[in-house]
């Protein structure tokens, strides 16, 4: 049996084709200057692009308690107190609510683009609208936020820092593709006492009023009056509002007492519009 005699070695200063080297194809002196490298498994790489594209964002130390602590100290930091508060927001992981390509910032106390012009709000005007929640008698009295009505699911994020401290929460939002996404982030974790709604959120909720908790995540001219007619006594609303100034935004506080509705203002804030209608 004969065996092949060995390839000569490669004259000098003469580049071998095939197969090139790690190094040769990251620099592109591979082959002729006009060659382009052949992929041909170009397709499934972004099919496997497509679905992580598609899958919860997850590594970079995300996953883990101390991340969301320090977003809690950070809180803390500002001026947020209450303690139920702070809790709630260190059980829910805020990057599961994020697309993919802004995981980085999710902890960060920042708005981000959740598509449709929405956002997902700033974990520290998250926290203080629901510390202003807390801080009503009847949630005082109660120890949780009872039977919570919150307009403008977006993403499902503040849905599931509400569900920590509710007994039952009705999400109204007005844009499909969102509610949809809501109900993608809160089903995948398994939010518990959360019910979704694709209605127009100026209506409120009928069906299940009165609520104990209201809260809102767009901000028109004044209070819708079905808000206000669907706070139980005892509860209390809070909501993006125009300044009566006319400048800008700010926190209404509502509290419906048993001889009518008392009525304060909080911190300047920016929110998207209040719209009517569905689509």
């Amino acid at each position: 049996m004969s065996s092949k005699p060995p390839k000569p070695p490669l004259s000098p200063g003469r580049a071998a084709r095939f197969p090139a080297s790690l190094d040769a194809l990251r620099t592109g002196r591979a082959g002729p200057p006009q060659a382009q490298l052949l992929r041909p498994q170009r397709h499934l790489h972004e099919a496997a692009r497509d679905a992580a594209r598609a899958s919860a964002p997850r590594g970079l130390g995300l996953d883990s308690a101390p991340v969301r602590l320090a977003l809690v100290q950070r809180l803390r930091a500002d001026g947020v107190r209450c303690e139920p508060v702070l809790q709630a927001m260190a059980q829910v992981p805020r990057h599961e609510f994020v697309d993919s390509a802004l995981v980085a910032q999710a902890y960060e106390d920042t708005s981000l683009p959740i598509g449709l012009q929405q956002t997902i709000s700033k974990p520290s005007v998250v926290a203080r609208m629901i510390e202003w929640l807390y801080l009503g008698e009847g949630a005082r009295a109660r120890g949780h936020l009872g039977r919570v009505l919150e307009i403008g699911t977006g993403c499902g994020y503040q849905a599931a820092v509400l569900a920590q401290l509710a007994t039952h929460v009705v999400s109204v939002e007005r844009l499909e593709p969102l509610h949809r996404l809501a109900a993608h982030h809160l089903g995948r974790l398994d939010v518990p006492r959360c019910r979704l709604v694709h209605a127009d959120g100026m209506r409120g909720h009928p069906p299940h009023a009165p609520y104990d908790t209201i809260i809102a995540a767009a901000g028109g001219d004044d209070l819708p009056a079905a808000w206000l007619d669907q706070l139980a006594v005892g509860g209390r609303l809070v909501a993006p509002a125009r300044h009566p100034d006319g400048r800008g935004q700010i926190l209404v506080i509502v509290d419906r007492m048993p001889d009518g509705l008392r009525r304060q203002h909080g911190e300047a804030v920016q929110f998207v519009p209040l719209k009517s209608g569905t689509c």
